[in-house]
């Protein structure tokens, strides 16, 4: 979206903010104090001239106070999950408010329909969108903002506006500074402008800059508060023991032997298990282990194997599925797959990526109290909109009745978009009669996750006499990740008043959806957009066993980015051409890319000699509208794969924060490293195999490359840093093993024996 349209939209619905009720609303967010309070449109939809009135209902996506006392609070809309909003945002706010963003005091939100992400209607943090949706239409209400409080300052110094000045937080007239605070109560009886204008690049002091993160101090002294910190007088702990294969449901279970235990205070049947609440953890979890419980397993899923070899089963079922006629076209261009009959030379291959956990460093966790007909929840959610309407139907309980706690998140990668953790939480204690937090150990984690699904896929690509792309066919088996979404959306958003049988029957409803009738585009996303061709064609099959499959890293570019650039690297090599070079031949189209890819060989030293045994390997990919290139340096003694260095060149339009682009570009390649030398879940009789970090392992600090990386300095608006950084990391690495060995690797995880 230009600044042009995001500054139209920022007027759009004026006249429905100015009829609407600021006190209610700010009641309900229990905001603290009095002073100037502004809606910050993040929706790019809330501009509004009387807008500090108090009559009329006021629904802003997030607020801006500055009170008497010189406090300025910005409520933080989006999650904080190591990604940087907490700063990135702030500092955006800041740059255009002229107040250093050290100053501003960070409230996290609970859940409020007012708050929703501007591209997706819901309040969620994902798809690495943060900075960019909200960057301009932020930048243009602090604008605002600082220009009222000056108006306000002239009125009451009977002075112009254009003696009026500002710096860091303070009214600059005729020699003398006062805080923004002391006009805070005139500014709230003035008419807000509509459209200041804002900070041109040269102009800026805080956007652009290298700077600590605001919430480091908190972090790293415990100050800060994630879901596991959350402690108050009579708060029980709880565990849950769940079917091992999903979707299964209790058939009966005994608990003599727990009731006895020490601490333990309740045993309760919920949904999807039973769980031990008790007066600590460890007390609950010691119990865990002698509570017998017998499934009713479900059908499809518990007949599932990843290493079986007979058909329908295991990757056999995703072969069957590649190889069958069944499809759905999710893209075409030109004459699509029939130009192959046309093309000089074939070149076909086939690759695999296996389910994947997250992983996150803080486990799910939910804290969950009853209070008569009120519900609290205490939880570090992607999706806290989505949890409170969850605790309304676990709980049953009207959805005004549920406050949120919002807290840090100790990683989230996609895992924290889904709110099972919350349902449960809800449903132990209002089984159980009583506050409890519900905890989920490692072994809960790993294997009951929403999984980045596993994926196969066929390359079929058309070369012309001169060895150039002409046809660019590829075709996907795999399961859906959106209809689990909307599985759990409709517990969320269906009215109260259906029954439970209707909510389920529509909950499933979206699995139907995307076999047969239309491509969940996440299933297909990064397979064929980047380079040219004059024919694409891009097929999906749905192949799904049953296991939850959700968000993880960078979503569908996690395998298509190793899938293409192998691919594009077998052609390459085939032709006898230099990858770096056959990619940039390719690339007419996407420039952005290639500059990245040039950049990125240049400082790589591409080409050049390298430590005896070290060889290079490259992979470019966009996605979430930024720009990578990877090249990697490894070797490889005795089956061993050792990566020694990656540089990597990122183009993400303007960085807001230099600093926080860097870690979230070395956070996506070892988080891609992981995954593509170690990640793997596999199923046995439905269930899965992995339990913890000894058979699902991390990547360790000893194993850590060196990483370079380079901000291509840009004007473009500001896109995604969270994910772009992981999709090229596994070709890139897989790329450089075949330079060392000769040995393709069309599988991940990468291994030589």
């Amino acid at each position: 979206m230009s600044v042009t349209e995001q500054k139209k939209l920022l007027t759009k619905n004026e006249q429905a903010l100015e009829n609407s009720s600021r006190r209610s609303f700010l009641k309900k967010l229990g905001i603290i104090g009095g002073g100037l309070v502004v809606g910050i449109p993040l929706t790019a939809c809330a501009s509004n001239k009387s807008h500090n009135n108090m009559t009329g209902d006021l629904q802003p996506n997030a607020l801006l106070q500055i009170t008497g006392n010189n406090e300025i609070y910005f409520y933080l809309p989006r999650s904080e999950m190591g990604q940087g909003v907490y700063t990135g945002l702030t500092t955006v706010l800041a740059e255009e408010l002229d107040v250093h963003p050290d100053k501003i005091k960070v409230k996290q939100v609970g859940a409020c329909e007012e708050y929703a992400n501007p591209e997706y209607g819901l309040q969620l943090t994902g798809g690495s969108n943060s900075i960019r949706t909200h960057f301009i239409p932020l930048r243009q209400m602090a604008a605002n903002v600082r220009m009222v409080i000056r108006q306000a300052a002239a009125k009451v110094l009977h002075l112009s506006v254009d003696q009026i000045q500002t710096d860091n937080g303070m009214i600059v007239a005729k020699g003398k500074k006062l805080p923004y605070g002391a006009f805070s109560e005139a500014a709230s009886q003035l008419s807000l402008p509509e459209d200041t204008p804002i900070k041109k690049r040269a102009d800026f002091k805080y956007i652009g800059k290298y700077s600590k993160r605001l919430d480091a101090v908190a972090k790293s002294t415990g100050l800060a508060e994630f879901g596991l910190d959350v402690e108050f007088e009579g708060l029980h702990r709880a565990v849950l023991k769940r079917c091992p294969v999903f979707g299964g449901t209790v058939k009966s279970f005994d608990d003599s032997k727990v009731k006895s235990m020490p601490g333990v205070k309740a045993v309760v049947r919920i949904f999807n298990g039973v769980a031990v609440v008790a007066d600590h953890y460890y007390q609950a979890k010691a119990a865990l282990p002698l509570l017998d419980v017998q499934w009713e397993l479900p059908e499809t899923l518990s007949n599932f194997s990843s290493a079986a070899t007979e058909a329908g089963n295991g990757k056999q079922l995703f072969k069957e599925a590649l190889d069958s006629d069944e499809a759905d076209n999710a893209h075409e261009e030109g004459e699509g797959r029939n130009a192959l009959k046309a093309s000089d030379t074939l070149v076909s291959g086939e690759y695999w990526a296996p389910f994947l956990a997250h992983a996150t460093m803080e486990p799910m966790n939910c804290t969950a109290k009853f209070t008569g007909d009120k519900l609290d929840i205490w939880t570090g959610s992607q999706n806290p909109g989505i949890a409170a309407k969850l605790g309304a139907f676990y709980g049953d309980v009207a959805k005004d009745d549920v406050t949120i706690h919002s807290t840090f998140l100790g990683g989230g990668f996609g895992r924290r978009i889904s709110s099972d953790f919350v349902a449960e939480a809800v449903s132990i204690a209002k089984a159980s009669g009583l506050p409890v937090q519900l905890i989920w150990s490692r072994e809960d984690d790993t294997k009951h996750d929403y999984y980045r699904p596993a994926t196969l896929a066929k390359f079929q690509v058309g070369l012309d006499k001169d060895g150039n792309i002409d046809s660019w066919n590829v075709k996907r088996s795999g399961a859906n990740v959106i209809p689990y979404t909307m599985d759990e959306l409709a517990d969320a958003m269906m009215p109260a008043f259906l029954p439970d049988g209707m909510v389920d029957w529509i909950s499933k409803a979206g699995y139907g959806l995307f076999d047969g009738w239309t491509v969940d585009p996440t299933s297909v996303e990064g397979l064929f957009e980047d380079y040219d061709a004059d024919h694409k064609s891009v097929d999906h099959v749905t192949v799904d066993p049953g296991l939850p499959i959700g968000f993880w890293r960078s979503v569908g570019h996690s395998f298509s980015g190793f899938f293409k650039e192998s691919m594009m690297d077998e052609i390459a090599i085939l032709q006898k051409q230099d990858p770096v070079d056959y990619r940039l031949k390719h690339l007419k189209n996407n420039p952005r890319l290639a500059n990245t890819l040039k950049i990125a060989a240049n400082k790589a030293g591409w080409g050049k000699p390298l430590p005896e045994g070290h060889y290079h390997g490259v992979a470019a990919h966009t996605s979430f509208m930024s720009y990578v290139t990877e090249i990697a340096q490894v070797s490889v003694n005795n089956g061993q794969i050792k990566v020694h260095k990656v540089t990597c060149v990122v183009d993400c339009g303007l960085a807001v924060n230099p600093e926080i682009v860097i870690q979230q570009m070395e956070s996506g390649i070892l988080f891609g490293l992981t995954a593509a030398l170690y990640g793997e879940i596999t199923l046995k009789d439905g269930a899965v195999v992995q339990s913890n970090f000894h058979d699902y392992p991390i990547l360790r600090m000893h194993e850590s490359p060196e990483i370079d990386v380079v901000i291509v300095d840009s004007d473009e608006a500001p896109s995604g840093v969270g994910e772009p950084g992981l999709p090229p990391i596994a070709a890139a690495v897989g790329n450089a093993i075949f330079a060392a060995t000769g040995n393709r690797l069309r599988s991940l995880p990468l291994k030589l024996s």
